[in-house]
């Protein structure tokens, strides 16, 4: 019985732990940039100073897949990419608009290439996932498009909160005239893995109805992947 459990199990595990890795991870970038606006450093500095938190979060993520799940697989490792470039760019200028456009970068791309994908007749979001959720082709293109939409939205959102005039122009707008930027946007970061893990769960009915395998294991919040990180 344990033993005909233990390999169901295990796709669950590692989900759980990278999820918890990328919670932790956003965890510690809103607690450093907390500690550091306590401190008295404005928004943008306190931004550059946890992006260390990111930086350090995305090698964990990357080191997580390789150990954990003994294999390098293309989503964790694309997000842990741009998420190290993104936030090397931000410590090395000392410009908090790198990790601040990674957001629209990274939800851009997929964006673009899971659409895109859909019109050339590909199945993107299958051969980016694996085997991870057993279900049938049609299912695939719904869920495909869905995410495509998402990651749409989610681009154009953070291109509207990361704009330090429309967030200047909004404050003073409802009498505010000492918001910072900064702080709306890493509010909305906490905001975004919300939403996303709430999106991820919307799916699981879609997810149910179409298995082919009822009884292989089913991760139905790896698609969230993306956008958990910070």
């Amino acid at each position: 019985m344990t033993d005909a459990a233990t390999p169901e199990s295990t796709p669950r595990t590692d989900s759980r732990l990278r999820q918890l890795v990328d919670f932790g991870g956003l965890l510690a970038f809103g607690a450093a940039f907390l500690v550091m606006r306590l401190r008295g450093l404005s928004g943008d500095e306190a931004l550059v100073h946890a992006t260390w938190f990111l930086v350090a979060g995305s090698a964990v993520g990357v080191a997580v897949g390789l150990i954990v799940e003994k294999r390098l697989a293309l989503m964790p490792l694309l997000v842990g990419g741009f998420a190290l470039v993104f936030g090397l760019l931000t410590v090395l200028t000392g410009d908090g608009l790198w990790v601040k456009v990674k957001v629209t970068a990274l939800n851009l791309s997929l964006a673009v290439a899971l659409i895109g994908g859909i019109f050339l007749g590909k199945q993107p979001l299958k051969a980016l996932l694996g085997t991870v959720i057993p279900i049938n082709d049609r299912a695939w293109r719904t869920l495909t498009l869905r995410y495509g939409v998402y990651f749409l939205a989610v681009a154009l959102v953070n291109e509207l909160v990361r704009s330090e005039a429309l967030v200047g122009w909004a404050a003073a707008q409802v009498g505010r005239t000492d918001i910072d930027p900064a702080d709306v946007w890493v509010s909305f970061r906490g905001v975004l893995w919300i939403a996303s893990s709430a999106f991820g769960l919307s799916q699981i009915p879609l997810i149910m109805r179409n298995l082919t395998s009822p009884d292989a294991p089913v991760d139905p919040m790896a698609p969230a992947e993306p956008d958990t990180a910070p």
